[in-house]
């Protein structure tokens, strides 16, 4: 297990770091020298596209697991409408973006509801009517809408702060796995996810700390005690969020959401974290460094 999770989560990060590095060359965000081009994060938009079909996959086979039916279909397309809603609105004029933000994600989370309801009718009529939507519109605000906030750090922040946010958060997860099998020895939230230890909590923050106050200092983001208190957040916001997918997992009875990445599950037992986290981090940065 150990030893896939080394393999594969390095990989991964590779592969992460060098979209993410590449997108920023292209349009110019990686260094403050390069003309920054009006269009930002084209290939983080693609990747999260490419993510969202495996990912509502998976959910999929959870919710189906529950006794619901699930609307691929729907549920994909609406999740990848959801999800780039902060590319578009860089085609818009910039005073106007904020509105297009707001009419854009409340009039595709409509037509999404209404989709739902069409699919239902068609196939299903009656039966599950308020299971089967309510599951459905679920899956795409879950992987939807909190994805659309990660591409939002990037458009509206930039490159670094996105990665200081992901690796704050991955690095809270490495410390909560690595010092949880070192010491753990009481449990943080038995009846949700019995794994989980205090010790293991204290490894997050510790990890997360250390990768914050590095981003901050290093990149010039912020101070880096700032730093230390956002690993220290996001540390535990991070753990939250790997509890709300384990609650997901649980009810459908299955242990990990699927067994595509060795050593960690699914796509979703590794995007947890950052999901649940992206509107925080949106809210963080833009408090701390303005819109």
């Amino acid at each position: 297990m150990l030893k896939y999770r080394l393999i594969f989560g390095t990989l991964m990060t590779v592969f992460f770091l060098g979209v993410v590095i590449l997108d920023g060359y292209l349009d110019g965000s990686v260094s403050n020298d390069m003309p920054n081009s009006a269009v930002q994060g084209t290939l983080l938009a693609i990747l999260l596209v490419v993510l969202a079909v495996p990912a509502q996959i998976e959910i999929s086979r959870l919710i189906r697991r529950t006794g619901a039916e699930f609307f691929t279909a729907v549920a994909v397309i609406a999740s990848i409408f959801l999800t780039t809603s902060y590319y578009w609105s860089q085609f818009t004029c910039g005073a106007c973006a904020d509105n297009f933000r707001v009419i854009y994600l409340s009039s595709v989370t409509a037509f999404s509801l209404i989709a739902l309801f069409l699919y239902q009718a068609v196939r299903f009529g009656n039966t599950g009517v308020i299971i089967n939507c309510g599951v459905n519109l679920f899956a795409i605000i879950y992987l939807g809408l909190l994805s659309s906030f990660v591409l939002g750090v990037r458009i509206d922040f930039g490159l670094w702060p996105l990665l200081m946010f992901i690796f704050t958060v991955k690095s809270s997860d490495i410390g909560a796995y690595t010092l949880g099998r070192l010491f753990g020895k009481h449990k943080f939230s038995p009846k949700i996810s019995p794994g989980k230890t205090w010790e293991g909590m204290a490894g997050a923050a510790i990890f997360a700390a250390v990768a914050g106050s590095i981003f901050a200092g290093t990149c010039g983001i912020m101070p880096i005690w700032l730093g230390v208190v956002f690993g220290i957040v996001f540390a535990f916001l991070g753990q939250l969020g790997d509890l709300a997918e384990s609650m997901i997992k649980r009810d459908a009875a299955q242990k990990d959401s699927a067994n595509s990445l060795p050593g960690f599950g699914g796509i979703l037992d590794v995007i947890d974290s950052p999901l649940a986290t992206a509107p925080f981090a949106y809210l963080f940065f833009t408090l701390v460094l303005g819109s």
